[in-house]
């Protein structure tokens, strides 16, 4: 049982408040003082490492038997792991910095989160904290003028958040995967292949739900569950697919499974959000089978997301989400993932290769735009939309390879799938040895002085029509255009060409 009896085990724990972020710092702290890596910790404990590396970030509340089995595998006694102060100094202010960054005070601010690396000085973090300490308790005899504007800041910046989070463990959740294999294991999924409307019945009925398509869904809603009669409503046959009907109802199982409740706030909708997606990607497209493929394509140097989306009867999207989850975890290759328009505008961004996606000031991505010589933007010049687009791009920070898809069976919204990595890893995937090579430096990026000259005070396009302005008007932009949401580059180009 460790150093302490098992009474004065259980007294502690009643008798403790226990801070999951403080106990990940003393966590942290001590298996470095005892030289253990992470995975050399997970060995002692039986915990993988993105999951212990969660815990020491305070992302996850360690259960009981964990805590104690954590002082064992440490060598210290439970009192010293459960102390309610930080190990050291320097965990006191990184602990400062990140219970300002949760403080609705600073997201008020609309400032971005700080991401607290061993580069950043302690003198830099006593500022920020001090800074935080010497802000008023309240907001001021103003604090009501732009609250639409801020809870906007600060749904913005949750997002931006939960992208560092993703990074920090790799996009990779050790417990969602556990609970979509319980899932799967209860229903007897045979190892192989799609999950077919069998199992998902079967899957639906192992959370006690049913399923039933109906037509007259509400249109903002993807499922509606009763939660009373155990119903999860879906659209019916003409207005979902049995590939898209998959998705949704293990997306909805999903906030079961993983046992979320009703919340109001932002930030953790998001998370919510997507967990459940993640969920139900790991029911689709199951860890073992999907590692094992992508491993034997490895070797073979042969990676391709349309073999994913082929085993296992998915969308390229969906796919090329999934691979985001076990690349870097299981082949050590790091990776960037885009999803655009037409137009370059960023939809959906993950990386954690290097890659600098544009970004807004607040640290968003959403709503900017890439770089016109990106593989995103440069797979719309092709004339077959379902060719793959493979590209080498010279960018400021390296040189990076990336497969772009266009899925222009999606009506009125076409958009732009891209996955990438560092060139060194290129050589893993199909199309890693392309020919096409382009350089998209800022000195590159630079328009011709004289074009813009021609045609500044010329130039009146008319910007395509969009479901709301402000898409048009992403934050953090430095001037307004007269023409918001129009390349005029472009526009200017298109002239010359005229």
């Amino acid at each position: 049982m460790g150093l302490v009896s098992i009474s004065g085990w259980f007294h502690m724990a009643r008798n403790t408040t226990i801070d999951a972020k403080v106990l990940g710092f003393r966590v942290r702290h001590l298996r470095k003082a005892s030289g253990l890596t992470l995975n050399e910790l997970g060995e002692k404990v039986g915990r993988p490492a993105p999951y212990l590396s969660q815990l020491e970030n305070g992302r996850v509340e360690a259960k009981l038997s964990l805590i104690d089995d954590l002082a064992d595998a440490l060598s210290v006694e439970l009192a010293e792991l459960l102390d309610p102060t930080p190990p050291d100094r320097r965990s006191e202010l990184e602990l400062g910095v990140a219970r300002a960054m949760d403080d609705p005070r600073y997201r008020a601010l609309g400032l971005p989160q700080v991401k607290v690396t061993t580069k950043v000085t302690d003198e830099v973090l006593e500022t920020i904290v001090g800074l935080f300490e010497a802000l008023p308790e309240s907001e001021g005899a103003d604090g009501d003028v732009n609250q639409s504007q801020r809870a906007g800041d600060r749904a913005r910046m949750a997002n931006a958040q939960l992208r560092t989070e993703m990074r920090e463990c790799n996009n990779y959740f050790a417990d969602i995967e556990g609970k979509a294999k319980e899932a799967l294991d209860a229903v007897g999924y045979p190892g192989s292949g799609p999950v077919s409307e069998r199992l998902l019945t079967a899957i639906t009925a192992h959370f006690g739900f049913t399923i039933e398509r109906v037509r007259g869904m509400p249109r903002s809603a993807r499922s509606v569950t009763d939660q009373r009669r155990r119903v999860i409503y879906i659209p019916d046959r003409d207005g979902l697919t049995l590939r898209a009907a998959r998705t949704v109802v293990l997306q909805t199982l999903g906030h079961f499974a993983l046992d979320h409740q009703t919340t109001g706030d932002f930030a953790d909708y998001l998370r919510q959000r997507i967990e459940s997606n993640y969920f139900a990607a790991a029911v689709l497209m199951p860890e073992e089978v999907s590692v094992e493929l992508l491993q034997r394509e490895k070797e073979e140097k042969d990676i391709s997301i349309e073999d994913l989306k082929e085993m296992f009867y998915v969308s390229y999207e969906t796919a090329a989400h999934r691979f985001t989850n076990l690349a870097t975890q299981h082949l050590g290759i790091p990776v960037h993932f885009l999803r655009t328009n037409a137009e370059g505008v960023i939809g959906k961004a993950y990386e954690n290769d290097g890659i600098q996606i544009p970004a807004a000031a607040d640290g968003t991505v959403e709503g900017q735009r890439l770089p016109r010589r990106w593989g995103s933007r440069q797979a719309w010049q092709s004339s077959d939309g379902f060719l793959l687009h493979y590209q080498h791009t010279t960018t400021d920070d390296g040189e990076f390879w990336c497969v772009t898809y266009v899925e222009n069976n999606s009506g009125r919204n076409p958009f732009a799938v891209t996955v990438g990595t560092r060139k060194e890893f290129a050589q893993y995937f199909r199309g890693g040895d392309t020919i096409r090579r382009i350089s998209s430096t800022s000195a590159d990026g630079q328009p011709d002085p004289a074009l813009i000259e021609r045609w500044k005070d010329v130039a009146w396009p008319s910007a395509a029509q969009r479901s709301h302005v402000l898409t048009a008007l992403p934050a953090g932009s430095q001037a307004f255009s007269p023409f918001p949401g129009v390349d005029l580059v472009d526009v200017y180009r298109f002239l010359d060409r005229q």
